[in-house]
Formats: structure tokens, C-alpha cells, sequence
């Protein structure tokens, strides 16, 4: 239905936005399904989290990865975090354009000196938690200010909590719920819903899943002739038998591991090629083993 990203500087009330947000769109009739994602979903502390590029790195994956696995026609993710860097809010846009769905930003417009204060407070509430000076001073000065004119910021939200506090009357709230549960018809103007492309079809996922399936099951076709080339001692390879529903590899001499893997490179290839005019690779191991198999017999049987 719908993915919006909170966006702003270090302790700017976006979780006060976020549940804001949800509360408003649990108050309408139909309730859609709304679910915010954030940091305190998974137990993360912020301070470890943030403490250097790489901690932060595997956050915004842990993120994304469950954006990713949420987003649906039926329900609305609201995703709770920092979202401070562009690059990151491209991503997230993406996600939301191969789901087919409504994405807009939320961003909570306040100074640094306002944000600084609010981080000393909740330092000085026990049970809540607060950015290190070093960690906060290093994240207001890495943030990328949200631009309406890019399309992964578009369309903008803008709250300024330090100035109208957050509830569910805020007129920014208001709009954001108007343009994610707008009813979508021909006379719609103003509420984009993002197309999917070739780029983002679901179709490329399962070609990765399909060529990484080929690699795997021909790899295991290769070991199991060599190993029973080896156990033959030298000797004559009547067949080499992968199990129970696959066809007998018929080997009537030696064959080289730079032969095998060349007819391997060969038949990925092949199919790889064919895949573009026809249906895609096998997505299991067994039918591809079982079409490696059925490649090798005829190619050693004319060499």
C-alpha cells in the first residue's frame, strides 16, 4: 500500500512523528495495516549501531532487509530511523517502486541546538536512551537534508516539532494520511503510486536464484565424476550415478578436470543464453543437474 520514511537529524522526535503517524491512521474506517519499523524492533543500540561506518552499515541493511520482506499492497510500513543519508532514501524508494506501492518522506525540521537539548534530556531520564556527544556530533554533520526535487524525497512532509510540538491535528500529519489513503482513480492528480520497472521486476530475483542453483548443482556434477575417477584408480568409468531420479553420467574413458570444467563454462553459458529468448534456468538443483548430465553424455559421446 505504502512505505513512509521518517526523516531527520539525531533525537528531532521522529519516533513522536512515527507513532503520530500510526495513531492517526488507526483512528480512519477501514483501519489499514500499519507497522513501523525501527531500531528498537531488533534490540539495537543506537550507540553501538552508530559507532563506526561498518556498525552503521550493517544497521541500514538490517533495515532495508526487513522493509523489504514487509512491504505489500495491503499495509503500510513506517520506517522509524535516521534515514539521514540520500544514497539510503534512494534505496528505500526503490524497494517501494519493484513493490508497486505509495512512498513519501516525513521529515522532522529542527536546529541543532534543539536537538541537542533533547538528546541532554533524555540522558538525564533513566530508561531512555542517548546519543554519545562524539557519535551525535559526527551524525548531525553527515546529514543530507531532504530535497522535494528529488524524486526519492518527493513527496515531502515537513514537520518542525520544535516549533508546533507533534500530535495527530498536525497539519503535515493530516496531509501525509490524506496522500496514503487517497483513493486512487483517473481524476487522482496528486498521489503518485510508483511502477515497478524491469529494473525491479521480481523476476530478476528468481534469474539470480536460477544461475546461482546452475553454478551449485554442474560444481557437484564435476566432483562426483572426479571422485569416482579417482576410486576407478585409473581404471575404466562405466557410470557415474548421482542419485535416485537422475540419469547415469556415461563415461567410457579418463576425462581431465580442465575438460569438465570447460564443458561446464560451455553449458552455463548456453543456457544463459537461451534463457533470454525462452523460459529462464532451472531453479532447483535437481532439474539442473538432471539437464548437466543429459549436455554431457551427448558432447562425450561425439568427442
Amino acid at each position: 500500500m505504502a512505505l513512509v520514511v521518517i526523516c531527520g537529524q539525531p533525537c528531532s522526535a521522529k519516533s513522536t512523528a512515527a507513532v503520530r503517524l500510526l495513531e492517526t491512521l488507526e483512528d480512519l474506517e477501514p483501519k489499514p495495516t500499519v507497522r513501523i519499523i525501527d531500531e528498537a524492533s531488533f534490540h539495537l543500540d543506537r550507540n553501538h549501531n552508530y559507532a563506526d561506518m561498518t556498525a552503521e552499515k550493517n544497521l541500514r541493511g538490517v533495515l532495508r532487509s526487513e522493509v523489504d520482506r514487509s512491504l505489500s499492497k495491503d499495509n503500510i510500513i513506517i520506517v522509524d530511523s535516521l534515514n539521514s543519508i540520500k544514497g539510503y532514501r534512494y534505496e528505500l524508494w526503490c524497494l517501494a517502486r519493484a513493490a508497486g506501492i505509495r512512498y513519501c518522506v516525513l521529515y522532522c525540521d529542527v536546529d541543532e541546538i534543539h536537538c541537542r537539548k533533547w538528546n541532554e534530556e533524555r540522558r538525564e531520564k533513566k530508561g531512555e536512551t542517548s546519543y554519545d556527544d562524539k557519535i551525535f556530533e559526527d551524525l548531525v554533520r553527515r546529514f543530507e537534508k531532504p530535497d522535494r526535487r528529488n524524486r526519492w524525497d518527493s513527496p515531502l512532509f515537513e514537520l518542525w516539532p520544535s516549533k508546533d510540538g507533534i500530535d495527530k491535528s498536525n497539519a503535515a500529519i493530516l496531509d501525509a494520511v490524506l496522500y496514503l489513503t487517497k483513493k486512487v482513480d483517473s481524476k487522482t492528480k496528486d498521489v503518485r503510486v510508483l511502477q515497478p520497472t524491469i529494473a525491479t521486476q521480481s523476476a530478476r530475483f528468481s534469474e539470480a536464484n536460477s544461475l546461482y542453483e546452475m553454478d551449485r548443482a554442474t560444481q557437484e556434477v564435476i566432483n562426483a565424476i572426479m571422485e569416482a575417477q579417482t576410486q576407478s584408480t585409473g581404471g575404466p568409468v562405466n557410470g557415474v550415478t548421482l542419485g535416485q531420479g537422475l540419469p547415469t553420467i556415461d563415461i567410457s574413458r579418463t576425462i581431465g578436470l580442465p575438460e569438465l570444467r570447460r564443458l561446464r563454462r560451455t553449458f552455463i553459458k548456453l543456457t544463459g543464453q537461451s534463457s533470454l529468448s525462452g523460459p529462464p534456468p532451472p531453479s532447483d538443483a535437481e532439474s539442473a543437474k538432471r539437464m548437466f548430465v543429459d549436455y554431457l553424455n551427448r558432447e562425450l559421446e561425439t568427442a
